[in-house]
């Protein structure tokens, strides 16, 4: 069985209506207009890049997955984010875990140019951070959003979303559940655990980057 999902138009949708609980993946195309797209993307040109090679414990992580870029949020761009992307459905979902003690956001700027990708995985191990001596708070909601100019579905870098099924055997078996494209001002939201990954930037995107940010909703217990 597929998990179910939620698409729509971002002036069309509803966050009152709408529930994790029972439809763990919301896509909302339009989320961004142009004019914010630009200033998030000149925001990103004053930022400092850090490349996955620089970052050993995630590069360790996600081998061969090219050298792709991250950057911090400024205060400023960070505030307006949060308070767009923090919608009802959001901390209805957030506070529906009991006995929280805290709460926690992440979220960076990402850039994926060609031959750069995020291999599979579900969002639960934190080697960064345990690899800095600290005790990661638990993930609840994965964030990512789209703010290039252009990007055409020949140029790769589509979000993959499996479906974990057990064997008799009981090894486990991932099977592709949805393919979303990286639509410029597109938003994607989903809970955590969910097995993902992001497909490699082909060559035909030349010198087109993949721009997003990318996080979690997180809670501390």
């Amino acid at each position: 069985m597929i998990k179910k999902r939620m698409k729509a138009n971002f002036s069309n949708f509803r966050s009152e209506q709408f529930s994790f609980a029972h439809d763990p993946i919301l896509i909302l195309e339009n989320f961004w207009s142009a004019a914010e797209r630009k200033q998030f993307r000149e925001a990103m040109d004053h930022s400092s890049w850090m490349a996955l090679a620089d970052m050993p414990p995630v590069a360790q992580a996600f081998q061969n997955c090219g050298n792709w870029l991250r950057a911090e949020i400024a205060p400023t761009e960070g505030s307006r984010f949060i308070q767009r992307v923090g919608l009802p459905c959001v901390a209805e979902y957030v506070e529906s875990f009991p006995n929280i003690t805290g709460r926690h956001i992440n979220f960076n700027y990402y850039s994926y140019s060609v031959g750069d990708c995020l291999s599979t995985h579900d969002d639960t191990d934190d080697a960064y951070t345990y690899a800095q001596g600290k005790i990661p708070p638990t993930r609840r909601l994965a964030l990512a959003t789209y703010f290039h100019e252009e990007w055409q579905p020949d140029w790769g870098g589509e979000l993959i979303l499996y479906k974990a099924t057990t064997g008799p055997n009981g090894k486990k078996h991932l099977e592709v559940s949805q393919c979303i494209t990286p639509s410029p001002g597109s938003l994607v939201i989903f809970t955590v655990p969910q097995f993902h990954r992001v497909c490699r930037v082909d060559t035909l995107a030349k010198d087109h980057k993949r721009l997003s940010v990318a996080g979690w909703f997180m809670t501390e217990h």
